[in-house]
């Protein structure tokens, strides 16, 4: 096993993963050293804790289609419930740090709880991963059940249901089944690095408005 360091000691420059083989505890202990801070991006599996260091693009991209996303559950009158930075544990086996995570169907699951248990209460129905440098992977998402999972790589938008014990690509999501959100994606994408993202999503707006 490793020695025991502060995460923000280790020198992790931007865009790059490191492997270090861990226990359960001391990833637990890793991730009280890091305190509030969702830098290092950290992630536990197979015995083995991997962090990532994102690059400014990531965040952008990231808020950006979860601002999509929410801009398209108010437009079809949606509950919903969003989080970010949010930690998925089950004890031995997984900790994830999606980028964004939405209870939809299932967001009264969520209403008024300070902390979820990840072994007995609902997982998330929607999970957006932006997968720069290859640290994310869909199966990560296997133990928890989450229903449908994007994962954004090199400005492209996969889609992942989950159909008993493997997820699926699909073309649409159960929760838009009636919008592109692959047009939408690229279109949004094109106006915020052509000019800013908040021009995105006024855009998005104007074109919902004229369906």
């Amino acid at each position: 096993m490793f020695a025991l360091v502060s995460p923000e000691k280790i020198q992790l420059p931007p865009g790059s993963v490191i492997r270090l083989p861990a226990t359960w505890q001391e990833y637990q202990i890793l991730s009280q050293q890091r305190g509030d801070s969702s830098i290092p991006r950290m992630k536990y599996q197979n015995q083995e804790v991997l962090l990532m260091s994102p690059l400014p693009k990531h965040g952008r991209d990231a808020h950006l289609i979860a601002h999509i996303i929410t801009t398209l559950l108010d437009y079809t009158a949606r509950e919903y419930d969003a989080f970010t930075p949010v930690t998925m544990e089950l004890p031995e086996e997984s900790g994830i740090e999606p980028d964004y995570c939405f209870y939809i169907d299932r967001w009264e699951a969520a209403s008024g709880k300070e902390r979820i248990n990840w072994s007995i209460d609902p997982p998330f129905d929607l999970i957006l991963e932006i997968d720069v440098t290859s640290y994310s992977d869909v199966n990560d998402y296997l133990p928890y059940k989450v229903p449908e999972v994007w994962f954004f790589k090199k400005k492209q938008l996969s889609i992942y249901q989950l159909q008993g014990t493997e997820y699926i690509l699909q073309t649409q999501s159960v929760y838009f089944p009636n919008i592109n959100i692959h047009d939408v994606i690229a279109r949004c994408l094109q106006i915020a690095y052509e000019r800013n993202t908040s021009a995105a999503i006024r855009d998005l707006r104007k074109q919902l408005d004229n369906c």
